[in-house]
């Protein structure tokens, strides 16, 4: 995975919302053009992925697998021990 896309991902929990818009996204990259850029190629290819889905006037929400996807990178390596 891309170093944006696990960004984009997080942004539902930081900002507790189900559905953000692409503007809301953006934060991800904060101001720089080119990060901006990242996050909107991050999200096409997390709804490619199946881990966002497309809700009309650029929002999107986490899949099932999304929400597992975010779980699993919060979480971290496990440890056995």
């Amino acid at each position: 995975m891309d170093e944006m896309s696990p960004r984009v991902l997080r942004m539902f929990e930081e900002l507790g919302k189900p559905e953000l818009d692409l503007h809301e996204l953006f934060e991800a990259g904060g101001n720089d053009p080119d990060a901006r850029r990242a996050v909107f190629y991050a999200v096409e290819n997390l709804v490619e992925r199946g881990l966002l889905e497309e809700r009309g006037n650029d929002f999107y929400a986490l899949t099932d697998a999304g929400r597992a996807e975010a779980g699993k990178r919060r979480e971290g390596p496990r440890r056995d021990g």
